[in-house]
């Protein structure tokens, strides 16, 4: 079985990688406690902002790999998006040093195509930034629309309930099925020269 990774990996941010609409559902500005580390909106009952609990080790495998991540979201709310990645705390890989400390979740993107319009528009945006081909993208999103990213060459993984492991392998492995390794054989002649 092939365990080789896309080139780059990209993921919607609202139910994707955390559980709200960010232009609907939180209300600025937001908080880090200075102790806990939790991040608040300034609601009277404040909204906890933070990821679904398997993201932090899914950015820590992807980003130990070398894969390019990439944030792609169509939020009426971009600055707001980024003020979130930007609070949100990662936690150390599991099984680091134990003087690590936790990592800005935005440090993790390589990309962030955050603002209204077609999920098309990001990913033609992405592939200009970085030269990547479309099929060496994978991308994670809630919206079974934003499949039409598919049209570029790109694989569309739908996340039903939130990023987990689960969904990451189902997404990795429906890419690798589309884009198998190819292996050319050298073919030695009588001679012993490569044909």
């Amino acid at each position: 079985m092939s365990t080789r990774l896309p080139k780059l990996v990209a993921f919607d941010l609202d139910y994707t990688l955390w559980d709200f609409w960010v232009d609907t559902h939180v209300h600025p500005p937001l908080r880090r406690h200075h102790v806990t580390g939790k991040v608040t909106d300034s609601q009277r009952n404040p909204k906890t902002i933070e990821f679904y609990r398997d993201v932090p080790q899914i950015m820590h495998r992807l980003q130990a790999a070398g894969v390019m991540i990439a944030a792609c979201s169509r939020t009426d709310a971009p600055s707001l998006a980024r003020e979130a990645l930007d609070l949100i705390l990662i936690p150390p890989r599991t099984g680091s040093d134990s003087s690590a400390k936790p990592i800005p979740a935005i440090k993790f993107f390589d990309q962030l195509e955050i603002y209204p319009s077609s999920k098309i528009r990001h990913f033609k945006k992405l592939h200009e930034k970085t030269g990547i081909p479309y099929d060496e993208m994978l991308f994670f999103d809630d919206e079974w629309r934003n499949q039409e990213v598919e049209e570029l060459g790109v694989t569309f993984t739908l996340v039903s309930n939130g990023l987990n492991d689960q969904i990451l392998e189902k997404g990795l492995e429906e890419w690798r099925k589309r884009h198998p390794v190819q292996v050319i054989e050298d073919v030695v002649g009588a001679d012993g020269t490569l044909i």
